[in-house]
């Protein structure tokens, strides 16, 4: 029977059309729960990939920086102050010549690029080797690499690699006077080719041999070098050539140069002591 006028209304029971829109509504939902869910499983994976390429980065970071360190180490190693044969005086970095039992000492400080050094060379080259071969005057002779210091370049260093690598071989004098009449204007850095330095050892007779080469070519005693260079710069001498006579300075005054002469007379007056 109808509901009265003042009655309330009766309930309307939920038809098909109601079905049917609560079930697109629960498959609507579903759905942007399926995909809600895959977007976060989709971010978790990228998440993770991030972090599993970040480490392999910092694992390949840090071989290449272990790498890194072994090299720097190894070559650190390779360039040890191995000192040529014979060397002797503190640190063994002295290259003697002349007879030990000579009362007179020379002391040079050279570098194998400074044009001074190639002057002295000219001047007294004649006059230490007569005294030398007298017995009157032994030389102690002290590589150093100033003029790479001053210009840039591994000449000096090259250089006196090499001639360490004579005195291996007993070859040093005859090497040594060799550089200094080939020597290059000290703006070329010529004796940085290591090929120029080992052909030029074709000139002193047995020099160029496949074991010279090896240790021009490795820079076997470039450490030994440059410990020679670090004593000279702790020194009281700034210049090449420094030149010492029984440990005093005979070339630093120009305004009384050094003659060959001057030079014959004080190694004559030092062998009368």
């Amino acid at each position: 029977m109808p509901g009265s006028l003042y009655g309330g209304v009766n309930q309307k029971k939920p038809g098909n059309d109601d079905r049917t829109r609560s079930a697109r509504e629960r498959l609507r939902e579903q759905r942007e729960a399926d995909r809600a869910r895959e977007k976060r499983k989709r971010t978790l994976i990228a998440a993770v990939a991030v972090v599993a390429v970040l480490g392999i980065a910092a694992g390949v970071g840090a071989l290449v920086s272990s790498t890194g360190q072994d090299k720097d180490k190894s070559e650190q190693s390779s360039k040890a102050a191995v000192a040529p044969k014979g060397a002797t005086g503190e640190g063994d970095v002295v290259i003697p010549e002349g007879r030990p039992a000579a009362k007179a000492t020379l002391t040079v400080y050279e570098d194998f690029r400074c044009p001074g050094c190639g002057g002295f060379e000219a001047q007294f080259h004649d006059t230490i080797r007569d005294l030398q071969d007298k017995g009157q005057l032994k030389s102690e002779y002290h590589l150093v690499t100033i003029i790479d210091g001053n210009m840039g370049g591994t000449g000096s260093l090259n250089a006196a690699n090499a001639a360490a690598c004579a005195q291996d071989a007993d070859k040093f004098p005859d090497y040594h006077d060799l550089l200094y009449k080939n020597q290059p204007d000290e703006r070329e850095d010529a004796f940085a080719d290591k090929g120029h330095l080992i052909k030029l050892a074709g000139q002193v007779k047995g020099l160029d041999t496949p074991a010279f080469q090896k240790c021009v070519n490795d820079g076997a005693h470039d450490g030994w070098v440059k410990k020679s260079n670090d004593a000279f710069g702790k020194s009281s001498f700034h210049s090449t050539p420094t030149v010492l006579l029984d440990g005093k300075n005979i070339y630093a005054d120009q305004s009384n140069p050094l003659t060959p002469d001057k030079l014959k007379k004080m190694v004559a007056d030092a062998s009368k002591k």
